[in-house]
């Protein structure tokens, strides 16, 4: 089992479809199981209508995508027809991840499955203590990009996401703020930060697979025990924040990496955000070598964003309550 984590925007997408390529690797959609659809403890007890529930709303993400899918009870019957057929009834949430997991990659003729969810950054001892089979690949991008990619995200509809909901793409400009996407960041990395050392971990940084794909993606197939193919790198130029979708063009493309600079010139990022995200980051900006840039940030702009945090923060929390199975739960693994 594969699973590629990492902050939001750092090209955990990218890495699931170039997985995906592979002849015996079927990558999911982003499924949430962890945090969302289920909460700790993973390895409890299920009941029969609890597992029909969950295997529901997997089929539901997976088939009609996370951020477009609708009620999960037009499923129950294809979940139910699933569970029927295993030769073990899965007993814990996790078991039944493992077997839907399974199932829906055997469904597409191939052997591996793939979840590319970014959230699970904050799920890595789960996942290893849950399956001692899983690798888990974290992915790692400029604290700066990932901010430019949050704050255009919203646009995401008219760059090529066209089937995404009005409510989503609000959704998305609630949540930018610069401190809060910059301490999302910081959490996030030092989530993955802890199993630098573990055999089943590695950490790949968004900006290596860009300028070397081939040396990279290699690397990475011998981790996961698969045979490395040209076609992996053969993944549509889509999903860019800043960019329009162009899936014709098969590729990695490198000027993806340092957007936050070329852009910075015309004004996408301010100095007063470049200053706030590069202040929170510091840290491990330096640790994992990502060069800070001098700037003077704009008095006015900087209070702006001062003031407007708690305000930004709370409509986020409100949007996004619906992606909480629980409160407290979240919030202490992302903050």
């Amino acid at each position: 089992m594969i699973f590629v984590v990492g902050n939001s925007r750092s090209g955990t997408t990218m890495m699931g479809r170039i997985l995906g390529k592979h002849p015996s690797v079927y990558t999911f959609g982003e499924l949430h199981f962890f945090g969302q659809l289920c909460t700790p403890p993973f390895s409890s007890e299920l009941g029969e209508k609890t597992a029909e529930e969950l295997a529901s709303e997997l089929y539901c993400i997976q088939r009609e995508g996370y951020r477009t899918h609708g009620n999960s009870r037009r499923f129950l019957g294809e979940a139910q027809a699933f569970l029927e057929r295993l030769s073990t009834y899965p007993d814990t949430s996790a078991s039944l991840f493992e077997a839907f997991l399974y199932h829906e990659t055997a469904e597409n003729n191939k052997t591996i499955p793939c979840d590319q969810t970014p959230r699970n950054v904050f799920y890595i001892a789960d996942i290893l203590e849950l399956y001692p089979n899983a690798r888990i690949i974290n992915m790692i991008r400029d604290p700066r990009d990932v901010l430019l990619s949050q704050k255009k995200k919203w646009k995401r509809r008219f760059l090529g996401g066209s089937d995404m909901p009005m409510k989503e793409s609000l959704r998305d400009w609630v949540n930018y703020h610069p401190i809060t996407i910059s301490h999302i960041w910081r959490t996030a990395v030092n989530a993955a930060d802890r199993f630098l050392q573990h055999d089943r971990v590695v950490s790949i940084y968004f900006e290596e697979l860009l300028t070397h794909p081939h040396k990279t993606v290699k690397s990475l197939c011998d981790f996961v025990c698969i045979t490395y193919t040209d076609e992996m790198l053969q993944v549509p130029q889509v999903g860019s924040s800043v960019a329009e979708d162009q899936p014709q063009q098969l590729g990695i493309n490198p000027r993806r990496a340092h957007s936050w600079h070329s852009n910075a010139t015309s004004g996408e990022l301010s100095s007063a955000e470049i200053y706030l995200n590069q202040m929170i980051t510091a840290a491990l900006m330096k640790k994992h070598n990502y060069m800070p840039t001098s700037v003077r940030p704009n008095i006015a702009s900087l209070t702006f964003h001062l003031l407007t945090f708690p305000v930004k923060l709370g409509g986020a929390f409100l949007f996004n309550l619906d992606r909480m199975k629980n409160i407290r739960e979240t919030l202490k693994r992302r903050i």
